[in-house]
């Protein structure tokens, strides 16, 4: 059974001050991954807002909770990814995700695809990345992609490369997952586009356990060496639990007892929430999780006795 890890994914922030402290704080308290979102929204920009915090740390390992592939071509993320892995000494978890919020594409004027031609470029920038941050020239033609001797510089200072996650909902995407990662994220499934009660039902313990059968059959015999993820959007540590679930479930449309059974969600005493988390690694497999900002403070003593 794999060692629990922790991250928090932060992207929200007004100052510079406030950003290297979120990330000083994480460090301190022994949070092992700082990740962001990459939105259009009102959020920082990854790449700068990792070195960034890369420079104000030591420890932490920094991560993409996830790229999104239709934002950037996978050339010009390999040698931002590259670059952000040297300067950090080999500190960088490259997330990347087939894209799914459609408002911002809409927004932004950026071709909202089925999401079957999203996961196919997905799965061509998967290889053109790892290509990228091999040694050798990358020769490379698909539908969506065509690289024609390309040599990817810096190298990155993990070798072969830095560890790739793929998050997803989907068959298709956490097939690719479990084939090509090295952590893969078991999210909602977000083929609508936006969040909505069909979203968050996709959470629950059943769809979770036929997710992660999906990402074990693709795997084969490499599923052993795989590390499962969770993004917990909710913490709350308290002593009465069914209140609080009925609070967070009557803001999403999920009952108290859908709210107990998703494991994006840890409502509980400490004592509760370890046992909770402990039962989720055993059962499913998961543990490395990510909470939120909000929730940091919240989490540390958990972190702590999990760690």
């Amino acid at each position: 059974m794999r060692s629990f890890r922790f991250g928090v994914q932060a992207s929200r922030v007004t100052t510079a001050e406030e950003w290297v402290r979120t990330a000083r704080d994480a460090e301190a308290m022994g949070y092992h991954v700082l990740t962001m979102a990459d939105h259009l929204t009102d959020q920082l920009a990854p790449v700068p807002a990792l070195a960034a915090a890369a420079m104000a740390t030591t420890r932490l390992r920094l991560g993409s909770l996830v790229f999104c592939n239709d934002f950037k071509h996978p050339a010009v993320l390999a040698k931002e990814v590259a670059t952000l892995d040297l300067l950090s000494g080999g500190r960088v978890e490259v997330g990347l995700g087939a894209g799914w919020l459609k408002s911002e594409y809409q927004e932004a004027g950026v071709p909202y695809d089925t999401p079957g031609v999203r996961v196919d470029r997905l799965q061509e920038a998967v290889a053109v990345l790892k290509g990228l941050w091999g040694e050798a020239p990358v020769h490379f033609a698909g539908t969506h992609y065509t690289v024609r001797g390309l040599r990817g510089q810096p190298r990155p200072v993990q070798l072969p490369r830095p560890p790739l996650y793929i998050g997803g909902g989907g068959r298709r995407v956490l097939s690719l997952a479990g084939r090509e990662a090295d952590i893969v994220g078991i999210h909602y499934s977000l083929a609508e586009g936006d969040f909505t009660t069909v979203t968050m039902k996709s959470a629950e313990e059943d769809p979770t356990a036929t997710k992660i059968g999906w990402v074990r059959e693709a795997a084969g015999d490499r599923f052993a060496h795989l590390e499962l993820a969770c993004l917990v959007f909710e913490v709350v540590v308290t002593g009465h639990a069914r209140e609080a679930a009925e609070r967070v479930g009557a803001h999403i449309g999920l009952t108290v007892e859908e709210v107990f059974r998703a494991p994006s969600f840890l409502i509980g005493t400490v004592d509760e929430i370890v046992r909770l988390v402990e039962e989720r690694r055993e059962r499913y497999g998961l543990s490395y999780l990510t909470v939120t900002a909000g929730s940091m403070a919240d989490f540390a003593p958990i972190l702590k006795r999990l760690s």
